[in-house]
């Protein structure tokens, strides 16, 4: 069926239901249904078609409201022109081309009460009276609006939001977006011209922590391209909560950089600030800046307890803080300084100590070693054989704790180690002092000894030990193995000078 068929056109055995006064006929061609704002306009088309031998005498357009209230607004006559009878119609209703085959209506300024059915009937001979009908629909644009209604913090559920869609038609939508516990309820009510306003509110138990907070109003209606949405965020009003922040523990006597502030949440936003002290009158080392309590210098007048109040329009709130003085004669601020310094002067110390050892071990060392040009130290091989210049009485030298030779009679100028004489005992190695008590040598040894370190003192001081092999076997020393085992169990020894050597080795 085309866009202009005749609507509610019923066909009962192939033929159209008539009524006593019209036949709704196809070949009335109207629109089914058209929609419309107020004060706009809207054509309503009509068209008569395949007349053929039916002879079109008349047309008119009538209103119905209500179902059977129909009113003519329009007639046209080819011989009398058009006739608007109707005074609600009047100077806004017209034909737009004026004839029997097109005689659609224009309507200007339009109203809401102007929605209904509108019906284009025409006068035919023979076949009578043939008619179609236009619903009009009139819509309205809601007039949407949302809004956060202020609530005091408390322990029943009141309403925190609310959101409207007024004098829209069709009637709107509302929904809520929110994180917030709480529900909400939906009202509608319509107005006289056809119009419904839709109301929507969002209620909660309001508690300080759900100032803020946001919430979302989302109106849905047929004349809007896409739902609107009012975000909203809630106000919840509360007298003051107060706290006192800065204090650190760390009020020594003299500091000067302490601060205390008072922090203050409120809605509304705080009127008054007051600092005052629990004993009376604020020291004279403070001074009061708004929010804050600034501190010049820390002393004993300070030991005492600060109250902090603040107000607004809705009550008050306090807090206290027990300040407490400590005793210091130096300024912690200056602690690090000293500990710096100190440590540096214990590291530098401790620099110096390693430089001064570096040298007297290297000083050491070339006292008691080779020195650069060949010489032999202190450890030479007559050193070490016989003691040098202040060899012992034994031949054991400034160390008594070392081998001790003789000088065999049977083998003219054979030295021989002599084993010290110091008891065998189990499991236990004898000491150095032990050694030195059984070294005693007779005086013909001793005089024997004496002539033959005078013949060494010409030997070359750089002889090798390699090359003291070489001696005549006459002076070479024989070890007896068997008879110094408990000797060499404990062969290496300290000396007074710092260094360590061998009580059996031989020094060149």
């Amino acid at each position: 069926m085309s866009d202009f068929a005749m609507i509610n056109c019923c066909l009962i055995l192939g033929a159209c239901l008539l009524s006593s006064q019209a036949v709704w006929s196809q070949r009335v061609r109207v629109e089914p249904e058209v929609t419309a704002y107020p004060n706009g306009s809207v054509n309503l088309r009509c068209q008569f078609t395949n007349s053929g031998t039916t002879k079109l005498t008349q047309v008119s357009w009538m209103f119905e409201r209500t179902e059977g209230d129909r009113q003519n607004i329009a007639v046209f006559h080819p011989l009398y022109g058009a006739s608007f009878p109707n005074k609600d119609f009047e100077r806004r209703v017209s034909f737009t081309q004026g004839t029997l085959e097109n005689p659609s209506i224009k309507i200007d300024k339009l109203r809401m009460d102007d929605a209904g059915r509108y019906i284009c009937e025409y006068a035919t001979y023979p076949s009578g009276n043939e008619q179609g009908w236009t619903t009009l629909i009139m819509l309205a644009k809601p007039k949407n609006s949302a809004s956060a209604i202020p609530v005091r913090a408390g322990s029943s559920e009141v309403v925190v939001a609310s959101c409207e869609a007024a004098q829209g038609k069709p009637e709107a939508t509302i929904s809520w977006i929110t994180t917030i516990a709480g529900r909400y309820n939906h009202t509608s009510v319509p107005e006289r011209d056809g119009t419904v306003t839709v109301k929507s509110e969002y209620r909660m138990i309001p508690t300080p922590a759900e100032n803020g907070k946001e919430i979302t109003c989302v109106v849905n209606q047929r004349t809007q391209t896409e739902p609107r949405a009012f975000p909203l965020k809630l106000v919840v009003e509360y007298p003051p909560t107060v706290t006192i922040e800065g204090y650190d523990y760390n009020w020594y006597m003299g500091r000067t950089d302490a601060v205390l502030t008072c922090q203050a949440d409120a809605n509304p936003a705080p009127t008054e600030v007051t600092w005052k002290v629990s004993s009376g009158q604020l020291p004279p080392s403070v001074r009061v800046d708004h929010y804050r309590l600034l501190v010049r210098k820390v002393d004993e007048t300070v030991n005492t307890t600060f109250v902090c109040e603040v107000k607004n329009s809705l009550g008050s709130g306090k807090k206290e803080l027990a300040a407490t003085v400590i005793e210091s004669t130096e300024d912690p601020s200056s602690a690090g300084v000293v500990a710096g310094a100190i440590l540096g002067s214990f590291l530098a110390l401790v620099l110096v100590g390693a430089l001064v050892a570096v040298l007297v071990m290297r000083s050491r060392r070339h006292q008691h070693g080779y020195s650069g040009d060949g010489e032999q130290g202190a450890y030479g091989n007559k050193t070490r054989l016989f003691g040098g210049k202040k060899a012992s009485k034994n031949g054991a030298g400034a160390n008594n704790n070392g081998p001790i030779y003789t000088y065999r009679e049977s083998e003219p100028g054979a030295l021989a180690e002599k084993c010290n004489e110091f008891p065998r005992m189990t499991g236990s190695t004898p000491t150095a002092h032990d050694i030195l008590l059984s070294g005693d040598l007779n005086e013909a040894e001793r005089r024997k000894f004496d002539a033959l370190n005078d013949s060494l003192e010409d030997e070359e001081e750089d002889e090798r030990y390699d090359r003291f092999s070489g001696l005549p076997p006459s002076y070479q020393i024989h070890r007896h193995e068997d008879d110094c085992t408990p000797y060499l169990d404990d062969d290496m020894e300290s000396q007074r000078d710092g260094s360590i050597i061998s009580r059996t080795a031989i020094y060149v």
